[in-house]
Formats: structure tokens, sequence, C-alpha cells
């Protein structure tokens, strides 16, 4: 069985934006047009993405980089994730009756700060070209005004509008009288905008501080919550360097801990020797080994991923090619390897929103960010218009894993981004949502584009599988697979001992994926868009 594509890659001679939702790309490439520079088109793109895709994102959320400098060649890593606050403990939450932190309410909603707009400010810092007001506008204009919502969100948002009206600030936005509005309504978020005009002319302090830290703060005082004024003023981002392995001649650069970037890096090398080019792309022969090099990858991460800040994670190891020959050893060519089965060392359900940039200088942003479930915590910052994020549900509040919760901690995150580099020159950008599905998918597009000469767009409109669970109830052997694989090849996978569930052709649960890649002899940007979002590739 071909991929085939329903629509072709975008292609453009000098710069591209690629993201879930075509007024997000719109408003990048407004940017890059008038001078702007990636990372000014990235946070342009992020920030409308943040008023009109709000179950994904949300200035409440948190995001990570990966940067590729046009002018030096180097890949640069930038950390955007909200920090635990000084008062949250692992006692206290138990105390509070909890046995693990709750997914929705105030408790997830303040205990880590908002990440993302302090890392915006700091790529602005360093590489922006436009001024913040200008940047900022399309997303400022957007939530003033009003944008439709499509029929995507719609979708998404009708079967938690029940759970939404449980939390009156948050239904006040987004429901209409209580009720889900139809595709087409116009969404309006005028406290938003205000909170946006904020950061346009204060940058950083107009968020953390001021008027807005201001009343984040009283929000979470007053409601019960963990996060402080000086819990907010403490949150920064932080450069660092990324992570990076190779998959025959394409070296591909991931974010590093405390997200699990590493994992693609490991399911990548634990293949590389098997000659997997040499069998057809929807093999059932292939696939079962990519499912096989997911589990071992994702029991390495669920053992040993933490916050490296405050406890050691053993990337260089993780991501070598002498431990992933050793793990190599518990592949079964002929039978599923059951999750249980995996040897300790030695949640598919996420939102998230990918971003990709490329200018004319050759300047590259690869970005990851979310506010983790729909809609985070269902928890709107008092008067600012904030969806507050719910990641700090990913704490554990077991004392000896690394993954603890502690004052200060970024918690574990699926959240990650990737940068492709070939004959050493910038290849391209690629990422997605989807949390558990992050790496699975970044894999299954790479080998589709190193191994079998797919474009991006083509890559991205595969027949997808994901192999975990979408709730803490399901088994995390589930094989979930689009029904365009071949029946012959979701039948055998079941007699391999994976337990198949099929889902219908297209399922947006199999999360959005996007990119751009650049051809190297003529230099053109080619764009890829997951039709299962309401996403756009669009260049000049």
């Amino acid at each position: 069985m071909e991929s085939t594509t329903g629509r072709p890659a975008t292609l453009a001679p000098k710069a591209m934006v690629t993201s879930p939702h075509s007024l997000a790309s719109a408003a990048g490439v407004d940017v890059l047009r008038a001078g702007g520079s990636a990372i000014d088109g990235a946070i342009a793109t992020s920030a409308v993405l943040a008023v009109v895709y709000p179950h994904m994102t949300s200035l409440g959320g948190d995001a990570f980089w990966l940067i590729h400098d046009g002018e030096s060649g180097k890949v640069r890593y930038l950390n955007g994730g909200g920090r635990a606050a000084a008062r949250a403990s692992v006692r206290g939450i138990r105390e509070l009756g909890h046995d693990e932190i709750p997914y929705r309410g105030i408790i997830p909603a303040t205990v880590t700060t908002p990440g993302a707009v302090a890392s915006w400010t700091l790529a602005h810092d360093e590489y922006g070209r436009l001024p913040l007001d200008l940047i900022l506008s399309s997303a400022i204009g957007h939530a003033r005004d009003g944008f439709p919502i499509t029929q995507r969100l719609a979708d998404i948002l009708a079967p938690v509008a029940a759970e939404m009206a449980q939390y009156p600030a948050c239904a006040d936005i987004f429901l209409h009288d209580g009720e889900a509005p139809t595709a087409k309504t116009r969404l309006v978020n005028g406290k938003l905008a205000q909170t946006l005009e904020a950061i346009a002319g204060d940058g950083w302090s107009g968020f953390y501080e001021g008027t807005v830290g201001a009343e984040m703060a009283r929000f979470s005082e007053q409601n019960g919550g963990l996060f402080t004024g000086a819990d907010l003023a403490a949150q920064r981002a932080r450069w660092g360097e990324p992570i990076a392995s190779t998959y025959r001649d394409v070296t591909i650069y991931n974010t590093p801990a405390p997200t699990q970037g590493f994992t693609v890096l490991e399911m990548l090398n634990l293949l590389e020797p098997m000659g997997l080019r040499e069998l057809p792309m929807f093999s059932p022969e292939r696939l079962h080994m990519l499912v096989q090099a997911k589990q071992i990858a994702f029991h390495d991460r669920d053992q040993l991923l933490a916050d490296p800040d405050f406890t050691p994670v053993p990337i260089d190891d993780l991501i070598s090619k002498p431990y992933a020959h050793k793990r190599a050893g518990l592949m079964d060519p002929a039978r599923a390897l059951p999750w249980d089965k995996v040897p300790s060392y030695g949640s598919l359900s996420g939102d998230t929103v990918y971003i990709a940039v490329v200018d004319e200088d050759g300047n590259g942003v690869s970005l990851i960010q979310s506010i983790y479930g729909f809609y985070g915590s269902m928890m709107v910052a008092g008067d600012t218009g904030v969806v507050l994020q719910n990641r700090g549900s990913y704490f554990s509040l077991d004392p000896a894993h690394p993954n603890k919760l502690e004052p200060g901690k970024i918690p574990l995150h699926t959240l990650m981004a990737s940068i492709a580099m070939r004959d050493g020159r910038f290849w391209g950008a690629l990422g997605c949502m989807g949390a558990d599905g992050q790496p699975q998918i970044q894999l299954q597009c790479y080998l589709a584009m190193i191994d079998h000469g797919l474009d991006i767009q083509e890559a991205v409109e595969m027949p997808r599988f994901l192999s975990g669970r979408f709730s803490l109830g399901e088994v995390r052997d589930t094989l979930y697979m689009e029904a365009r694989f071949p029946a012959e090849t979701i039948a055998a996978l079941a007699a391999q001992g994976h337990m198949v569930e099929r889902w219908e052709d297209w399922n947006q649960l199999a999360g959005h994926a996007h990119g751009i890649f650049v051809d190297p002899e003529t230099g053109h940007r080619i764009g890829g868009a997951d039709p299962r979002s309401d996403g756009e590739a669009i260049g000049f």
C-alpha cells in the first residue's frame, strides 16, 4: 500500500510558517513579511494559537524551543517550563487528602507557574527584530474582536461543556448560556486581549509583574492556590544545550530533560541496525518493531526522566548507540513485547500546539507549547482571561520517584520538539501534539522521510498508529491504528499479540504533526500541515 496525500506539500522560496491553525500561520507569515525573524514569527503564531486554539494552549502554559541560528549553524535549546511553587510539596498535597495531584481545579492550576511567556520574551531579547506590540497585534485583535470557532474546536468543546460548567470563569468565556457554541460562532476574550497588550507594552514584566501578575497572584491566594507573586516573579526561561543522535545520514536534535525528547533518539538507535528501510512501510514486520522500540524507550522514560536540576538523568547513556545495542536484545521479531515484561533501566491524551518557522536567513524555530489537558485546569486566572495549565498533575507524589513534586521543580514533560541536519546543513523542523504520542509520531514521520523518501506533507498524512493508553484505566499495551492501514497488517499485528484498537480512517487523537524542510538543491521551503488539525503551512 502506497501512502497517498490529500494535498501537496506547500512550497515557497524564502520563508514559511506551519501550525495547527491557519489564522496563526497567517499571523506568523505577516510578521516575517514585515521583516521579523523566525523567532518573531514563532511568537506571533504561538500568541494567536493561545487565542484561537484555547483547548490546547494558553499564556498559562509552558513552552520548549529549538532554534537553528542561520549564521552560525548552531542549534540552541530554550527551556520555558513552569516551576513548582515554593509551597508546593508532596506532604502538602497529601495533607489536602490527595493520593495524586488532581487533573482539574485550583491545585494543578497553581502547582506550577506559567512558563511560556518567559520563553517568548527571552527568545525575543536575543533574536527579535520587531517590537512586541507589532508581533502580538494579530493575537490581540483576535482576542478583542473575536474569531470564528472551527468545527474541530466545536467538536472538542461539546463533550467537555458539562465539566466546564463547574468552572464559571472558564464557562463564561467558552460557553454560551451554559451550552457549547456551534462551529462558526464568534468567540471573544477581551480580558485576554488586555493581558496580551500588557505583554506587548512591557514584555516579561507585563505578564509576571504589574497588573497581570498581581491579579494572577490574587486569584491564587483567594482560591486556596499554591503559587504567589514571588513565584511568578521568579519564573525565568533558560538557554541550554539540545541533545542529538544520528539515524543514517541525518543528525536529529531534540529537547533534553525534563522533556521526553530522548525517547525518539533512543528508538531510532534501536531501529537503525535492523534495516527497516528494506521492508514495505506498512508491513506488519516493520510496524511490530517500531512498537517494541517504543515500549523499551518509554519504560526508560517512566523510570528515569525528571528535572535534571533536582535528579541526575543519564541522558548521554540513554541516547548512545551502545546502550541501544544492549536494549535491542529485548525485541522479539515474532511476538509483542508486553509493557509489564520490559525490564526497568538496565497517557497518550494531551493537548499541545507545535509551530515550525524558517525565515529568509535560514533561522529555524521548532516550538512546542501546551496547557496539558483540554482547557488545562479549566481555571481562569481572575480578570486576566488566561487559562492556567494542569501540567503539575504530571508530578508524582511518591517521595522515592525522581519526578516527585518539589518546590522550584519542573515536572516531567511530554512536550518535545526536533530539528534535523543533513550533510551538515539545516534540513528541517518537525513536531506534533499528542502527549505520549509525540515521540511515536516524530519516529513515524522521520522514518518515512529518511527511509522511504516521502515529503513532509506525505509523512504527516500517512496512516498513523499510537501505542499506549489515553486514560489511567486503559491497558498500556493497546495499539491504536487508523483504518487506512492494510487490513492484513492489522490482522497480522493482532496475531503477534498486539492489543489492536482500530480507529476510523482519520482520527485527531492520532496527533497533529507539522514541519518545514529545506530542499538541499534549491533551498526552497517545503511545508506540511496535518489534516487532522485546522492547520496550514504558509510561505512566500
